[in-house]
This record gives C-alpha cells, sequence and structure tokens, in this order.
C-alpha cells in the first residue's frame, strides 16, 4: 500500500472551507437552506429554549393526536393496493420502483464505481431546481439523496409546532417555506421516490455555530432524538399541519424510507451517530470529510463523509460539495465576482470530474457530491453538477446510487473484502482478479 502524501497546504485550505461552512447560516437566501439565524429568532414569539425530548414529543404528540382526530384513528387503513398511514399524510406503495438490488462481489471481480449525488434541504422553490435535477438524473440513469429540511413542510402560520434543541420555539436558522413552495415540494417528493431516489433528512431547523451558539455540535444525544422525531413527525404529518387534505400522500412509508441523514454545517456527528442507531438508521453523511477511500462504519453505521478533492493547477484539495468550493473562489460571498464565473465554474466541474477519475481508474472508492438547489455565484456550481452527472453517470461500470443504496450494497459485501479494500489509496489501482481473489 501506498502511503497517500497530502499537502500542508490541502490541510489549511480544508479546514477554512470547514469553518466556512458554517457562514451558510448568514448568507444563503430566503428560499434556499439557510436565512438569518439572529433575526429568525428574534422575530419568532414564544420563550421556551429547551427543545429536549419531551418538547418533542409534546410537538409530534400534538400532531398526531390532532391526525387521529382528522382520519378517525392513527392506524394504518387500506385504499385499494395503497396503505395510507395515520392522517393520510405518507402510505406505503409496495416496494420502490427502480431501486438498485445490491449484489456480493464475486472473487476476483471488479467493483462498480459508485457516485452519490446529494442535494441538502430539497426545496422546490421558484428556481425549480429540484424538479430540474430530478429529470436530468432519470435522463442519465441515475438515483440521487434529497436530504429534506423537515420544516420545509411546515407552514410558516404553524411554526410553533417545532421545539429546536437551545432555541425558542418556533425559530430556526432558515426561512419557513411559503405554501406553494410547501405543495411543490411535495409533488417533488413523491416524482422522486418514484423515481428511484432516496428521501433522507437534514433535520429542521438548521442551527450550526461555533460552540456555545446553540448548533448541533452543543445538542446532547436526547436533543438530537428530539429533532430526529420532529423531522419524521413534519413530514407523516404535513396534512394535519396544513389542512390541505385534498393531496395524494406521499408514496412511501417514511418509519421505512429515512435511514440516514445529513446535519447542517457537518456538526454534532458524535452525538448524531449514538441517537441515530436508537432509530435504526444504516447510515450518516456528516462527517466533516475525509480522503476518498472506502468508508467504514463509525458506532455501527454507515460513515459517508465529503471528501477531499484534487483541486484544478494546485497543489491542495476541497471537500467536495459546492459550498466549499465557492469559500475557496469567493471567500464565501455567494454573490462574487461575475468576471471569475466563467474560470470557477470550470475549476469547480473539473475538481469533481478529477476526484471521479482518480478513483475510477484507481481504488474504485465510492465518490460523494453533495449540494445545494442555490444559484450561487451566477449558478456556476449547479451547471458543474450537472455537467458532472452527464459526464459521468453512463459510463462503464459506473452506478450513480443513493446513499440508501450504497449502504444496503456495502452490508451484502464480505467485511474482508471492504476491509481490503479499505487498504487502497485513491488512485491505487490493483489487479482485481488476484487482489479480491479468495
Amino acid at each position: 500500500m501506498r502511503t497517500l502524501a497530502v499537502p500542508r497546504t490541502a490541510a489549511v485550505a480544508t479546514a477554512g472551507a470547514t469553518v466556512a461552512l458554517a457562514l451558510l447560516v448568514s448568507t444563503m437566501g430566503s428560499d434556499g437552506d439557510s436565512g438569518g439565524t439572529a433575526s429568525a429568532a428574534a422575530n419568532a414569539s414564544g420563550g421556551d429554549s429547551g427543545g429536549t425530548a419531551s418538547a418533542a414529543a409534546n410537538a409530534s404528540g400534538g400532531a398526531s393526536a390532532q391526525a387521529k382526530k382528522n382520519s378517525g384513528s392513527g392506524k394504518k387503513t387500506t385504499a385499494g393496493g395503497t396503505r395510507i398511514i395515520g392522517d393520510g399524510s405518507t402510505s406505503d406503495t409496495g416496494a420502490q420502483p427502480g431501486r438498485l438490488k445490491p449484489t456480493k462481489l464475486k472473487p476476483g471481480e471488479k467493483p462498480p464505481q459508485f457516485v452519490v449525488f446529494s442535494w441538502d434541504g430539497a426545496l422546490e422553490g421558484d428556481d425549480h431546481l429540484f424538479s430540474h435535477f430530478r429529470e436530468l438524473a432519470k435522463q442519465n440513469n441515475a438515483h440521487m439523496t434529497f436530504f429534506l429540511t423537515g420544516m420545509y413542510l411546515v407552514p410558516k402560520s404553524k411554526r410553533k409546532l417545532y421545539h429546536p434543541p437551545l432555541h425558542p420555539v418556533g425559530t430556526a436558522a432558515i426561512s419557513f417555506a411559503t405554501d406553494q413552495h410547501i405543495k411543490d415540494t411535495l409533488t417533488q417528493l413523491t416524482a422522486a421516490w418514484e423515481d428511484g431516489n432516496e428521501i433522507g433528512t437534514h433535520f429542521n431547523g438548521h442551527f450550526c455555530g461555533d460552540p456555545g451558539q446553540g448548533g448541533g455540535g452543543d445538542w446532547t444525544v436526547a436533543q438530537w432524538k428530539s429533532e430526529i422525531k420532529q423531522a419524521y413527525s413534519f413530514v407523516e404529518n404535513w396534512k394535519t399541519n396544513t389542512g390541505w387534505t385534498g393531496i395524494d400522500p406521499l408514496p412511501f412509508d417514511y418509519q421505512k424510507e429515512l435511514v440516514g441523514g445529513r446535519a447542517p454545517c457537518l456538526e454534532g456527528q458524535t452525538n448524531l451517530l449514538k441517537a441515530a442507531k436508537t432509530f435504526g438508521w444504516r447510515y450518516d453523511a456528516s462527517s466533516p470529510g475525509d480522503f476518498q477511500i472506502w468508508p467504514a462504519k463509525k458506532n455501527g453505521i454507515w460513515d459517508f463523509p465529503l471528501q477531499l478533492l484534487p483541486y484544478p493547477n494546485n497543489d491542495f484539495q476541497v471537500l467536495s460539495m459546492d459550498y466549499n468550493l465557492l469559500a475557496n473562489q469567493s471567500g464565501g460571498s455567494t454573490d462574487g465576482d461575475s468576471s471569475q464565473y466563467t474560470k470557477w465554474g470550470k475549476e469547480s466541474r473539473d475538481a469533481y470530474l478529477n476526484g471521479f477519475e482518480r478513483v475510477y481508474n484507481g481504488s474504485r472508492a465510492p465518490l460523494f457530491i453533495g449540494n445545494h438547489f442555490e444559484e450561487w455565484n451566477g449558478g456556476i456550481y449547479m451547471k458543474a453538477v450537472e455537467d458532472v452527472m452527464k459526464s459521468v453517470c453512463k459510463r462503464k461500470g459506473v452506478q450513480c446510487v443513493s446513499f440508501k443504496e450504497l449502504a444496503d450494497w456495502m452490508n451484502a459485501q464480505d467485511p474482508a473484502v471492504l476491509q481490503k479494500l479499505r487498504l487502497l489509496d485513491p488512485a491505487q489501482s490493483p489487479d482485481w482478479k488476484t487482489y479480491l481473489k479468495k
């Protein structure tokens, strides 16, 4: 095994990008994945700052009680071949169409090159980026993971249903969605799942920041459990919370569908993993970054981190997410120097492709690309992701999958084989016929 040498500047650049990710809260637009933390807290009324497990029980319990009243009972009922769940917000329509069936590698078989495109927030806003990339994935034989922010299904008038840890009831670091955006997002969630994509979670209020500011890094295990329970509740009770009874239910049982997420600003993974394990989750994508190596488990859960990719024409690497590219290009500004957009867009695309080529022709470690539905710096990061998807997803041996599909594939493999794969450096290409031969 070769030792992977990383230039000293790589660590500096990566650390800066990770810190810059926390700036997301104050720089994103009203329909983005972040908004004004201070203004959200100042404008909301109500003095409850607990957000503990008991607060979540009150919030979700109240919604559940109302759901039972609206539907006659909280039990599942049957309508044709579909099981309607609770108040009719979700349903069990059977096996997901088109989902990858995991197969065990045969001795000496070369692994597939997995690529996972994921989206934090998953709101269908006025720019219609959710629907655009969903259609693009269909055209390129790709499945993706949509990390839904739970409160994007909660009307602003019902904001006090949310009991965030360490913050007043009804507050959030991002804006609540408009009624039209909630309806549009519900439409896209249904279509996305029916296309074979995964609906994960980006949790709820997008609180993050330095230690002591009440972000996920400050949360206890009990507080993370509270946040998770509310993420379930907002999806499972959107009909009760909105009063829209004439819209079809989501076509999945969220108790089964939700098996992983990504924490806002990649904070708090240690306690999050302990909480997630109690819900039977299979993976977490909240790690702040690692090399392009085959994943391992943390606390019994697959750890799918953002990855260090070679930045074009430089001696450092950058984390595989749009905002981290932005942090290195425009210093955290989402509206940087427009004269640099063409250059930055090419660099972003080439960074993703550099990472892809390194493992595609090397260790075959999965490539993880994280995104937001945002038109930052003139939309150059959306264009870069689109170009990469078109370039790689139909190539020989490539499977563009969701995190859930990847976790299921990893679980189907021989642990000894996975251990050998983890010994490979990103660019290291062994003789597969002998390297994985038992």
